[in-house]
């Protein structure tokens, strides 16, 4: 399987989405999906850009260039790094045991996946 059937399908779990569901917003054929994230068939440039643009990560990752998704959208990015409470609670996090990262890791997973599962009467604002 090709480094971008893959990473198509990784993040496509990573987002929780079904391939009916990516598919659909994509303008394909379930099927046709299926034979990308196989590596059945090969996505023309394109495409690849509209399934980058749709996970919100790089074509350099889709990809294998580079190993981490990167965000497109800079001007969330830089609403985080210009938030002087998140800088230091980054700080305090990159600062702290490697043991206490992975329990806030984990910590924080729960958290979105309680929220996942949460009716949508009952989610938060």
């Amino acid at each position: 399987m090709s480094i971008l059937a893959k990473r198509m399908r990784h993040i496509r779990e990573i987002k929780g989405h079904s391939q009916t569901k990516v598919a659909h917003a994509l303008g394909i054929s379930n099927v046709q999906l299926s034979r990308y994230e196989s590596s059945e068939r090969k996505p023309d440039p394109d495409f690849i850009k509209n399934i980058a643009d749709f996970y919100e990560v790089s074509t350099d990752y889709l990809l294998g260039i580079i190993d981490t998704y990167t965000h497109q959208h800079s001007d969330e990015i830089d609403k985080v790094l210009n938030d002087p409470e998140l800088g230091l609670w980054f700080k305090d996090i990159k600062d702290s045991a490697p043991e206490r990262q992975e329990e806030l890791r984990q910590f924080w997973e729960f958290i979105k996946m309680k929220e996942k599962n949460r009716k949508p009467e009952d989610k938060q604002k």
